[in-house]
């Protein structure tokens, strides 16, 4: 089976929700809705204090090309416009409702019958997906309609669907092929339809033999799909390395894209959101869920209403277990800490870990013993020690000359370090005050 290259490492799968059917979780009694939950520009307000709304209501429109809408998950009457600590701890601007039912926008589609057929044009989808506020739900949150419209010089071939889920623990992705396929192949081929291409292929690691087995059988009398097993590695989830396991190509480093090498990834969360919003007229407004660690009494799959805080979630799972050290959104190596756990689920948000207090304590850190680990681990070939070392020493030119924004933020590095340095947090540092230092130099020109 392909698999990437360069770098990689072998962490314990841990999907501990793997067989758990995906269950609707109850709407909160208020929603909050931070306008930054996507790449670039932060979403703007379009209702007021007082304002009533119904559930897929848009609440915020783009505040430029890169950004994307938010709908309102609920029905009931805008409290106010305020601020909230967001997941990384930040204080963001949000929409807070305080929920009075569940009562829709008519133009939604609420049948379970599968629409089958897309007669929109290619220009009509794109729109829609604009509308719909749909971006990566792979995490990244890169605005879907934005990266359907590659640049007219790359020659795009190949769509991949990125269903590998690598990250330990998750399993939302899992669950939404074992019990949506047909919903996900019809999102393939309108995404195949924008394209103007009749070539796609699902991208699954290999220990989801049940989703493999599924999907190959719901696209053996469907033309141009392929389902691609793929040898269990992480970071595999990645674009780059995901292109290069599928297609043996390598995109170059930053600023060139996978639509270069002639390919556009779209996770497979994206793909149903993308089918929801073009067959049934449904904004992105709710997602599925991981509420999962070793020592939570109900681990399980939620379909989960954007805007509904952590808490309700973890209540839902049994409660926080007295050994928690820490609470994660996201996964155990790429996902972020939890400060607060009333923080809302966003557009982001594939799970929430708990990691017992023994696995989450930070032992003591060594001085580097020159092992060359991190750089064997590193999947962009980068040196994560010596990255570190510039950080540590605020030489964010030295940063920037060893590709330091090419780093995908995997946590490869610092997890196979037995010196226990914090090599991803001094990356981050560096990648941020660097990025800061392009952007001004940019801006100048």
């Amino acid at each position: 089976m392909n698999t990437f290259k360069i770098g990689g490492v072998h962490p314990e799968p841990n999907k501990l929700t793997a067989d758990k059917k995906i269950e609707t979780l109850a709407l909160p009694q208020q929603a909050v809705f931070p306008l930054s939950q996507h790449i670039g520009a932060p979403a703007v307000p379009c209702v007021q204090k007082g304002d009533t709304v119904r559930v897929g209501t848009r609440i915020a429109e783009p505040g430029g090309f890169m950004s994307a809408s938010i709908h309102s998950s609920v029905s009931g009457k805008v409290a106010k416009i305020d601020t909230i600590v967001d997941a990384s701890g930040l204080r963001k601007p949000a929409i807070f409702i305080d929920v009075e039912g569940d009562e829709w926008e008519p133009s939604i589609d609420r049948s379970e019958k599968l629409v089958l057929q897309c007669t929109k044009s290619r220009e009509e989808i794109i729109e829609c997906i604009k509308n719909a506020g749909i971006v990566g739900m792979g995490g990244a949150c890169f605005p879907t309609h934005v990266k359907l419209c590659p640049p007219k010089e790359c020659t795009i071939d190949t769509l991949i669907i990125n269903a590998v889920e690598c990250e330990p623990y998750l399993t939302a992705d899992h669950r939404l092929m074992l019990e949506h396929p047909d919903e996900i192949i019809i999102g393939i081929k309108v995404i195949l339809k924008v394209l103007g291409i009749d070539r796609a292929v699902i991208g699954v690691e290999a220990n989801k033999p049940d989703a493999i087995e599924l999907l190959k059988s719901k696209t053996s009398m469907v033309s141009g799909i392929e389902v691609m097993p793929l040898q269990m590695k992480y970071p595999q989830g990645g674009e780059k390395q995901l292109i290069e396991a599928v297609t043996g190509r390598q995109v170059p480093p930053p600023p060139a894209l996978p639509a270069n090498v002639g390919c556009v990834v779209q996770n497979v969360g994206t793909v149903f959101a993308i089918y929801e919003a073009v067959m049934k007229n449904k904004p992105l407004f709710e997602r599925i869920v991981t509420v999962t660690g070793k020592s939570v009494k109900k681990p399980c799959n939620l379909k989960v209403r954007m805007g509904t805080p952590v808490s309700q979630l973890l209540e839902y799972a049994g409660g926080m277990p007295e050994d928690t050290g820490k609470l994660i959104s996201g996964g155990p190596m790429m996902g972020r800490p939890l400060l607060d756990e009333t923080a809302p689920v966003v557009k982001g948000t594939s799970g929430v870990l708990l990691i017992p207090e023994k696995d989450a304590a930070r032992r003591e850190e060594r001085n580097c013993i020159r092992c060359a680990k991190c750089v064997q681990a590193c999947p962009m070939g980068l040196e994560p020690y010596l990255l570190a070392t510039a950080s540590e020493n605020s030489d964010w030119e030295c940063a920037e000359e060893n590709w330091i924004m090419s780093c995908i933020e995997c946590g490869c590095c610092q997890s196979t370090c037995p010196s226990r340095r914090p090599l991803l947090d001094w990356v981050r540092l560096a990648k941020n005050r660097v990025g800061g230092i392009i952007r001004a130099r940019n801006a100048k020109k």
